[in-house]
């Protein structure tokens, strides 16, 4: 938890982060797709990678720092974290989306 006068730290406000989408994915039984649309913000949806993009849920943007830790505290393949409190597994792959590379984690 938050308060005013204090951050949590990076890599514990990046998988914060990532949990609530990985619910949201989750809740939806998709995948979480981020996409580097800029130089410093990445657009998250939720959806098929396979899909095309017009096809996946818009579900925000967050800023490229907070993407890179998100990257450093996973890892490709299978990954099993506990954040939150909460107990999650989820797969992380590479792909390509409309000649943009993408980073898409999976709910396993």
């Amino acid at each position: 938890m938050t308060t005013n006068s204090a951050r949590l730290p990076p890599d514990v406000e990046a998988l914060s982060t990532l949990s609530e989408y990985l619910e949201r994915a989750l809740d939806k039984a998709l995948s979480l797709i981020m996409l580097r649309t800029g130089a410093d913000d990445v657009r998250l949806y939720i959806g098929d990678v396979s899909a095309p993009r017009d096809e996946w849920a818009n579900c925000g943007t967050i800023q490229r720092e907070l993407s890179d830790t998100i990257l450093e505290a996973t890892q490709s393949g299978l990954n099993r974290l506990i954040i939150d409190g909460q107990a999650y597994r989820f797969t992380r792959v590479f792909a390509q989306a409309e000649n943009l590379g993408a980073i898409v984690f999976t709910p396993a």
